[in-house]
This record gives C-alpha cells, sequence and structure tokens, in this order.
C-alpha cells in the first residue's frame, strides 16, 4: 500500500520570496542606470541610495509590479510616490551632508524619508493625512530606519521644537513658501520645495537662508499634489 505525504506549500514560499527581491533588486539597479543616471544625477552617495532603498516596499501591494517604472504611482488619500527621477533630483539639489537634520513635508509613503535616511543623520517627517503618516512611520520601522521621526500634522506649520534644521523639503506644492519654514531653516540651510497652482504652473525652487534674506532659483517645472492646511497657511 503506498502512503502519500501530505502537501506543504511552505517550504517553497521563501524561495518565491526570494526570487522575488533579486528581481526588484535588478528591476532598481536598472531604474538607477537608466532614469537617473542617465538624465544628469552624478552624485554617487545620490545613486547609492536610490539603488538600496526598496521603493516597491513603499508602494500598495497591488502596484509593486510597477514600483520601478519611471512615473509616480497612487499610494491611496489622493497622494502619491513620485517618480523616482524627482525623488533623485530634489535629493541631489539638497545637498545632504552626513550630519545634517532635515525636515520632509509631506511623507506619503515615506520613501524620500528612506533615501534621505541614508545620506544625513535625522530625518523629521510631516504628514497631513493621518492613515499615511501611520502606515509610512510603520513601514519606515519595519524596514529599520531608525533616524526618522514622523508625525501626523500641518507641514504649513513645521516642526518648531525640533528646529532648526540644516535643510527642508517639501514634496508638495503650496502657492507660497510658508514663512514657519524659512524660520525653522538654519542660517545658510538649504531648501528644496514646488511652489504653484495646483491647476496651474508649477517651479520647483531650490532656496538658501542667507544673512541679507532667501536666495531663490528656480531649477525644474514640474506637478505636485497641493500641500493643504488645517488653518489659515503661515
Amino acid at each position: 500500500m503506498l502512503t502519500l505525504g501530505g502537501c506543504d506549500p511552505e517550504p517553497a514560499r521563501p524561495a518565491a520570496q526570494a526570487a522575488e527581491e533579486v528581481a526588484f533588486a535588478t528591476s532598481r539597479v536598472r531604474m538607477v542606470r537608466e532614469q537617473i543616471a542617465t538624465r544628469g544625477i552624478t552624485d554617487g552617495r545620490v545613486l547609492a541610495a536610490m539603488a538600496r532603498v526598496p521603493r516597491h516596499e513603499f508602494v500598495p501591494v497591488g502596484g509593486r509590479s510597477l514600483a520601478y517604472e519611471d512615473g509616480p504611482l497612487p499610494i491611496g488619500h489622493g497622494q502619491t510616490i513620485s517618480q523616482p527621477y524627482i525623488v533623485a533630483f530634489m535629493t541631489a539639489a539638497l545637498d545632504p551632508k552626513p550630519g545634517d537634520r532635515v525636515l520632509e513635508i509631506g511623507t506619503g509613503s515615506g520613501y524620500q524619508a528612506a533615501v534621505l535616511a541614508g545620506l544625513v543623520a535625522e530625518v523629521y517627517s510631516i504628514e497631513i493625512v493621518a492613515p499615511l503618516a501611520q502606515r509610512a512611520e510603520a513601514d519606515l520601522q519595519r524596514l529599520g530606519y531608525g533616524n526618522v521621526k514622523v508625525r501626523a500634522g500641518d507641514g504649513y506649520r513645521g516642526w518648531p521644537e525640533a528646529a532648526p534644521f540644516d535643510a527642508i523639503i517639501v514634496t508638495c506644492a503650496p502657492e507660497h513658501v510658508p514663512q514657519a519654514l524659512v524660520n525653522q531653516l538654519k542660517a545658510g540651510g538649504r531648501m528644496m520645495v514646488p511652489v504653484g497652482p495646483t491647476d496651474g504652473v508649477q517651479e520647483l525652487y531650490l532656496l538658501r537662508k542667507r544673512p541679507g534674506g532667501l536666495e531663490t532659483r528656480a531649477v525644474l517645472p514640474v506637478r505636485f499634489v497641493p500641500m493643504v492646511t488645517k488653518g489659515p497657511p503661515g
């Protein structure tokens, strides 16, 4: 009499997961090579960070097959994870230093914060949509980004108790630069911020805080989701 053993699918699962991670890693290297480096991003630290951070972990499960494509993706609540090139461009333009403390406005998925986490000392990130803030915080903790602090709050008001910051990056578009953020920037600090109306032309600006005021330079036309506030914009 022939006795057949039970069929247990569990042993195959780790192998399938490992194969999937290899495929994602290959796609990530291709993304950096074809979407970012060929467009003029040459900062080796930024390229290495983009090749290291698992973007698919910050994308809802149903969209993970598209995680390394050349474009933004929806993450729920009317928000998106930015195009990889834009993340790399803004990160490189911000010129992050290993000792920097950086404020991010618009946590979203947490992906931009994860990229910065490997380049600076501390990242403080604010997200006005509480469920997104909670999900991003959980994902960042799960993936080991211990130098990122996330909270749900109004980005127009910044994070005054943690200020001043060496750099500020804004990943949603206000119609003007919030004065509270300028106040929380160190002397000599840098800010990357897209500015403009939701239905019109937006420009990505690089700002530097000088003794005589803000030095402002438009660096790229862009299209970001609007920056919203719970009260009168600061």
